[in-house]
């Protein structure tokens, strides 16, 4: 029996369907990823499901008594609550006395607090909970906001905006929910909340049902992928990797049968036009047959294209783009960069790796030379034309027409050399002409950012800074910003949480090592991992061995049994082995067209690799506790 059920559903913006007599459901125990084109209607479907959005017709259906959760791309949060008050906001006529309870309960900890005042408050408090059968919330609220590690009496208004999902994703836990509904969950999480919230969902047993454009956080979690495609969803068992392959083979087999369409068709159009002669052997049933045949090519959707998608890298840089020596900066106590030093070199394509409020945007600035160092030195390459994805974002005027935005007081753009009308240009960010007149605030999330890269890309750039670029971008759109990336001429600086995105498009990470360190390590989001992991074995086995240097001899009646003799002359073949097949496994994982074309293959590759260290450790530590007692 289905948990949500959706039945001949439609709904349309203007003239396009974005559900066009479509039917769905959800079962127990299912964590369905919905992908779609940005527009499509994904978040409208959600918000449908949930019970905030309508529908034109159809209907959904909730199994009764159904406790169910939705977090939107962009929760609505009451700034001047705390958060224990925002997470019980949603239960009802208890909201008001859990606040009040957790409240009085803060205060009682207080130096001078009247004692007895406040617990008969409390005691009356907990009777009228009790009454409403609602005091199991307090806890469940608690719970919640455990999980997701914030600070009970943090006030909304202060947090960022990781935090701020954090707590939408609270607040949905908070009434353990059977069925959670999520829209874009990984944005403005870092790569540890990211890697937390999958850790979360996974053991959790709730049904999901999920967008996100972040691959790896699908191929983690997705049982079955729904895709939104021109009104009607269609769905693929398994994993994201091998929709890829079925749909590869649907749009072939759909193009097929559209150029066979097309071509009969045609012969019948010439046979209508035949004059007299058609005339004398035409019948009624071939003349409607046609008048069929053309009202069906007319109904026919095609398949949004791809974006076509193109960078000016403007005049050639100087070899050398940028050069850090020592450089420090702190803001009052706060340690945000310590001696950190780097040559950046042009053609390089960098990655910043570090949780929110890490420093990455002021690193950014020193070494573009926006802001001075503390101390130390920073010099400045030569011929640098910078371009700002994030500026661009700010500055966006919702009442703007997306032709203003491109080429304000101009119908025309320059690329590379050649001049392209605005509305072309528009064109091969897939908006149609009809809509090069509308207004930003028309335009869905993805087309914002999708709209803001047409607009960094009309202007040369030879530096790029990509502040989460990929926030909201459909999946096909983000592929082709990869393969934009890697063939761009100019330098790069990219800061980004989507895992695959990095591993991509970057040559090298750097990263935040803690209290304002950075580091320098070649290759994407997986080495640093990698290197991170290998750090980590061998911090652990220096450990061991200094441990157990200092352990003082073993008296004569602790002596190694003839077992384990024969355990401790295996053992080094048996890490051998091991370290042979880290080599291995290492080595494939360094393959970009691996993670590109096999992710689901490079996340199994990149989950041994985890085992193997786990498994390393315990042998190291094992032959350290064999040699440290005497032969028998």
């Amino acid at each position: 029996m289905p948990l949500i059920s959706l039945s001949q559903a439609c709904l349309a913006f203007g003239h396009v369907p974005l559900l066009d007599h479509t039917d769905f459901q959800l079962d127990a125990g299912e964590r369905v990823a919905l992908i779609g084109r940005n527009g499509s209607g994904k978040s409208s479907l959600l918000a449908a499901l949930a019970g905030t959005g309508h529908l034109d017709d159809g209907i959904v259906w909730h199994q009764p008594g159904l406790r169910l959760a939705y977090v939107p791309q962009e929760p609505e949060l009451n700034g001047d609550q705390n958060v224990f008050e925002a997470v019980v906001a949603g239960m009802g006529s208890a909201t008001r006395l859990l606040a009040e309870w957790h409240e009085v309960s803060h205060r009682l900890a207080e130096p001078g607090a009247d004692h007895d005042a406040l617990l008969e408050q409390l005691n009356r408090l907990q009777h009228d909970l009790e009454a409403l059968g609602a005091w199991s919330a307090a806890s469940q609220a608690e719970r919640a906001i455990e999980r997701v590690g914030l600070p009970a009496d943090a006030r909304v208004g202060t947090l960022s905006g990781g935090q701020k999902k954090r707590l939408a994703l609270a607040r949905a836990l908070a009434s353990e929910p059977q069925v959670l509904l999520l829209d874009e969950p990984t944005n403005h999480l870092d790569l540890a909340a990211i890697e937390w919230l999958e850790e979360l969902l996974a053991g959790s047993g709730m049904s999901l049902l999920f967008v996100t454009h972040d691959r790896r956080f699908l191929d983690r979690l997705a049982t079955r992928i729904v895709e939104l495609d021109r009104g009607l969803l269609s769905s693929f068992p398994g994993s994201f990797a091998e929709y890829q392959k079925r749909k590869v083979e649907m749009l072939k087999d759909e193009a097929l049968q559209n150029a066979r369409f097309d071509k009969f068709l045609a012969q019948e159009e010439v046979w209508i036009r035949k004059g007299v002669e058609a005339r004398r052997t035409r019948n009624e049933g071939r003349v409607l047959r046609l008048e069929a045949l053309r009202r069906e090519r007319v109904a026919r959707r095609e398949r949004l294209g791809d974006a076509r998608l193109a960078l000016d890298a403007g005049e050639r840089s100087g070899q050398l783009v940028a050069e850090l020596t020592n450089v420090n900066k702190a803001f009052g106590d706060r340690r945000v960069v310590s001696d950190f030093s780097a040559r950046i070199l042009r053609g390089d394509r960098i990655g910043l790796i570090g949780p929110n409020g890490a420093g990455k945007t002021t690193l950014l600035r020193l070494i573009l030379g926006e802001l001075a160092p503390d101390s130390g030195t920073v010099r400045l390459g030569t011929r640098l034309q910078v371009a700002y994805f994030d500026q661009f974002r700010a500055a966006l005027d919702p009442e703007a027409t997306l032709t203003d935005v491109i080429s304000p007081g101009s119908d025309h753009v320059e690329i590379n050399g050649e001049k392209k009308h605005v509305i072309g240009y528009l064109g091969d960010f897939l908006f149609a002409p009809a809509r090069a007149r509308s207004p930003v605030k028309s335009l869905s999330g993805g087309e914002r950012n999708r709209l803001l890269l047409a607009r960094l890309f009309a202007r040369p750039a030879n530096v790029l800074v990509l502040d989460e670029p990929t926030n909201d971008l459909d999946i096909e759109t983000l592929e082709l910003l990869e393969d934009l990336l890697q063939g761009y001429p100019g330098t790069i600086f990219l800061v980004s949480h989507d895992r695959t995105f990095l591993d991509n498009v970057v040559t090298q990470t750097i990263a935040a090592e803690g209290d304002g360190r950075w580091r320098e390590y070649a290759g994407g989001y997986e080495d640093w991992l990698r290197c991170r992991r290998e750090a980590a074995v061998a911090e652990k086995a220096a450990t061991v061995r200094n441990t157990e240097a200092k352990v003082p001899p073993k008296s004569a009646g602790t002596k190694r049994t003839w077992k384990e003799q024969r355990e401790l002359e295996a053992l080094p073949e048996r890490i051998a082995t091991l370290e042979a097949e880290q080599n291995l496994l290492t080595g494939q994982l360094g393959d970009p067209e691996l993670h590109l074309r096999q992710p689901a293959t490079a996340a199994q590759i990149a989950a041994r690799l985890g085992e193997i260290e786990n498994e390393l450790i315990a042998l190291l530590e094992r032959w350290e506790t064999l040699e440290a007692r005497a032969t028998a």
